[in-house]
C-alpha cells in the first residue's frame, strides 16, 4: 500500500510544484511586457514634454503652436500603448488614465503627473541586477 502511494503521489506533487513555477514564469513575463509597453509609452511622453519645452522658449507664435500640436500628438501616440500595458498589468493604470486626460486638461497641467509615472516605470525592479547576496552558489559536484 505505501508503495503504491509513493508511485502515484511523488509524479503528482512534481507536477503541481512544476505548474506553479510555469505560472510564476508566466506572470513575470507579462509583468516584464507590460514595463516595457509602459516604457514605450514613456519614450513618446518624453518626446511631447521636449517639444513642449520647445514651444514655450519659442519667440514665433506660429512655431510655438506647431510645436504644441507635435507635442499632442506625440501624447496621443502614447495612449493605445499605456492602454496596452495596463492591459498586460494593471499596475500602469494611472499612466493611462493620465495619459487620456489630454483631450480635456491643457497638456502642461499633466506634465508633473506623466512626469511622476515615468519615473516609476523608467525605475522599476523589472529588469535589473538583482541585490547581492551572502548566500554562496551551489556546488557544481
Amino acid at each position: 500500500m505505501i508503495a503504491w502511494r509513493a508511485r502515484f503521489v511523488r509524479p503528482r506533487a512534481v507536477l503541481v510544484v512544476a505548474v506553479i513555477v510555469a505560472l510564476g514564469t508566466l506572470l513575470t513575463a507579462c509583468g516584464n511586457q507590460g514595463i516595457g509597453l509602459a516604457r514605450q509609452a514613456c519614450s513618446d511622453v518624453g518626446r511631447s514634454i521636449t517639444l513642449l519645452h520647445q514651444a514655450d522658449r519659442s519667440h514665433d507664435s506660429s512655431s510655438a503652436a506647431e510645436l504644441h500640436q507635435k507635442a499632442y500628438v506625440e501624447l496621443l501616440a502614447a495612449l493605445p500603448i499605456a492602454a496596452e500595458a495596463t492591459y498586460v498589468d494593471n499596475q500602469w493604470q494611472a499612466l493611462m488614465t493620465t495619459l487620456s486626460q489630454s483631450s480635456q486638461v491643457p497638456e502642461t497641467q499633466l506634465v508633473p503627473a506623466l512626469q511622476a509615472e515615468c519615473r516609476v516605470a523608467n525605475n522599476s525592479v523589472f529588469n535589473q541586477a538583482p541585490p547581492p547576496t551572502s548566500i554562496p552558489p551551489p556546488s557544481a559536484t
